[in-house]
């Protein structure tokens, strides 16, 4: 029996194999007396590379082509070559997952396409392929320049099975153990000029792995009919995950959690990251504003950059977080924290100039010094607004928080993004619902603290 005093960290990609992978290995090391977490759905091959260089992550699941295509373009001893960064490959899965193109059976029997170079001579053929395959060099600009296609569109990988079901697109990339292939009656287009390498599914590691987790990792093996099950079972059937690799496993677990428990969890996860980021907006831009309205030059500067952070896609900007401050709530937090400065700043920059200079004459002539008039004349009346731009903020980051699970911050949008991936509704309404609930309760609680601080005739 071996017991670990640091939990191995286990990542996986935003689609359903690897996060079935990243569970499997989870809980054969967890079967081995293992400590080790999950932190699933992170994001896109750099994401995981770059978090497993960095030591955030232990292990994820990979494959061959995309290490020698994407992350080490050129190697040919891909161990050797990953030894050197301090990373080290296990040996095959047992399945390969191929990059494919896909079309459903009626239409490319309509078009007569049966092989990915007969897409060449219809250019009224619709494609539109995962944004990765967009940007990866092998995938669509290796499937460009060898095939010769015309031009196509990006989506979200889930989002594009579903165009494809829809008929808003004609094909799509598809992997070759995807359940889609199955369960909407998809042909793969023959790879007749092979455009794709071979993509042979392994778990990538840090070096220093221990070698009893290492040991745990190796031994597991998964056949490509194993896989395509395994697939089917999570996205046709809508089986959680961790029940499919247990299935797998052989293992007795002792239930999934609760819906109660779930949505317990992922309300504290959200709150910490609304929590921590509000506060921290707060109390920077209250000085802010005031500063902001005590000198109306530096004021304009101020509230300018504060909108040029505000214009800054969410998704970008937690992107932009990751080499500085790796995955998890550090990027969300800080991201949120940037959303929240423009309406707290403008909100106390806005409450100060709406005051009429009699009533601060007033105060001057009673002889309070400048600290006394901020403190017990200006903010109070500005506290309207304050709170108004504070409110704001706050609604703000409920909304926008879903997107840290992007990144591995948990909340609410993890069941939204497992949801997405599924195309399980009820998945969605359970990150959604407590949303929209959470951000009327954090408006409803900023408005009982506006009857408390505001002064009753303001509120009048």
């Amino acid at each position: 029996m071996i017991a670990l005093l640091l939990a191995i960290v286990v990542g996986s990609k935003q689609f359903t194999e690897s996060v079935l992978l990243g569970e499997i290995a989870t809980q054969a090391l967890q079967s081995a007396d293992i400590a080790a977490s999950h932190r699933r759905e992170l994001g896109g091959t750099r994401i995981l590379w770059e978090a497993l260089r960095a030591g955030q992550i232990d292990v994820y699941p990979e494959y061959t082509g995309t290490l020698s295509q994407e992350l080490l373009p050129g190697e040919t001893d891909l161990p050797a070559a990953l030894a050197r960064l301090g990373v080290r490959m296990g040996p095959p899965i047992g399945f390969e997952d191929n990059y494919a193109i896909g079309m459903r059976r009626d239409v490319a029997r309509r078009f007569g396409v049966r092989a990915t170079s007969d897409l060449s001579a219809h250019p009224e053929v619709r494609l539109g392929f995962s944004n990765e395959f967009m940007l990866r060099r092998d995938g669509w600009p290796r499937l460009r320049q060898v095939y010769g296609l015309p031009e196509a569109r990006g989506l979200e990988h889930q989002v594009a099975y579903r165009a494809l079901r829809d008929g808003a697109i004609d094909a799509t990339d598809v992997y070759s153990t995807d359940a889609e292939i199955r369960a909407g009656d998809l042909v793969l287009l023959d790879d007749d000029r092979h455009a794709f390498p071979r993509y042979q599914a392994v778990f990538v590691s840090r070096a220093d792995l221990p070698d009893p987790a290492a040991r745990a990792i190796d031994r597991i093996r998964i056949d490509q009919q194993q896989m395509i099950a395994m697939n089917a079972r999570a996205l046709v059937d809508h089986v959680p995950e961790a029940r499919v690799a247990a299935e797998f496993l052989g293992a007795q677990r002792a239930g999934e959690d609760g819906l109660l428990r779930r949505i317990a969890q992922r309300t504290k996860e959200h709150l910490v990251l609304v929590a921590i980021s509000l506060a921290a907006a707060i109390l920077l831009s209250i000085p802010l504003g005031i500063l902001a309205f005590r000198h109306p030059r530096l004021g304009q500067v101020v509230l300018g950059l504060a909108g040029v952070l505000q214009t800054i896609p969410s998704l970008a900007l937690l992107v932009f977080m990751i080499p500085l401050l790796g995955i998890g709530a550090g990027p969300a937090i800080v991201a949120l924290f940037l959303y929240s400065l423009l309406p707290i700043i403008r909100g106390t920059q806005t409450g100060l100039a709406s005051i009429t200079p009699e009533l601060r004459e007033s105060a001057h002539a009673l002889g309070l010094p400048a600290a006394a008039v901020l403190a017990r004349v200006e903010l109070p009346l500005a506290s309207r607004a304050i709170v108004s731009g504070i409110k704001t903020a706050a609604v703000i980051d409920v909304g926008t928080a879903t997107l840290g699970a992007l990144i591995g911050a948990g909340g609410y949008g993890q069941p939204i993004l497992s949801g997405i991936r599924l195309a399980d509704t009820r998945l969605i309404l359970e990150g959604a619902i407590p949303a929209a609930l959470l951000a009327l309760l954090a408006q409803a609680l900023f408005d009982l603290l506006e009857r408390l601080v505001v002064p009753r005739g303001l509120r009048l």
